[in-house]
């Protein structure tokens, strides 16, 4: 009875679904439209090499179910990953594809407390949408970089009750509720 307003999310593979294999359009948008039929209310929507012809079909069909449509930003490293590569993406996402949300997914834990602090801080500057931060604990620094999050401003940051959390999970709900 307490979680009756409480909104459902999913991760969804863009044109994968939940797979590892693209399906046609049709399909995307059919389980897309099942899934909110069914009690998703957040569509969190990514593509492992931030293609956005593997997210833009998912996209459309949470924004014509009426659904939250959250985009990630798969996050990584290298010379091509500047700041200036992660707002045009976000600006794409907003503008292009109606996001109503940003997701920095930082997928194997390679986000560093400063870098998220210069990452947030440039997101916020560029889109005037929710910004959430997943990250994983996998390098140590996950509740360190939450910190940093939280103080440039990041809306969400995603937790794991402390008996499923740190290790590869996220950091502790109820540590960074204390912190």
């Amino acid at each position: 009875d307490g979680f009756k307003n409480t909104k459902l999310q999913m991760l969804f593979r863009g044109q994968n679904i939940l797979g590892y294999r693209p399906y046609a359009d049709d399909v995307v948008e059919y389980f897309v439209q099942k899934s909110i039929a069914n009690g998703i209310d957040i569509i969190r929507i990514f593509d492992c090499l931030n293609d956005l012809r593997n997210l833009q079909t998912a996209v459309s069909a949470a924004n014509k179910e009426k659904a939250h449509a959250q985009v990630a930003l798969s996050y990584t490293l290298g010379d091509a990953y500047t700041l200036e590569y992660w707002t045009d993406i976000a600006k794409t996402y907003r503008k292009n594809m109606g996001a109503d949300s940003i997701c920095i997914k930082d997928m194997a834990g390679l986000l560093l407390p400063n870098k998220a602090t210069e990452l947030v801080t440039a997101l916020k500057e560029t889109v005037k949408i929710p910004i959430d931060l997943h990250t994983h604990y996998t390098s140590g620094v996950a509740s360190m970089t939450y910190l940093k999050a939280v103080e440039a401003g990041v809306d969400i940051i995603d937790t794991a009750m402390s008996p499923f959390a740190l290790g590869t999970s996220q950091p502790a709900t109820e540590v960074m509720v204390e912190t």
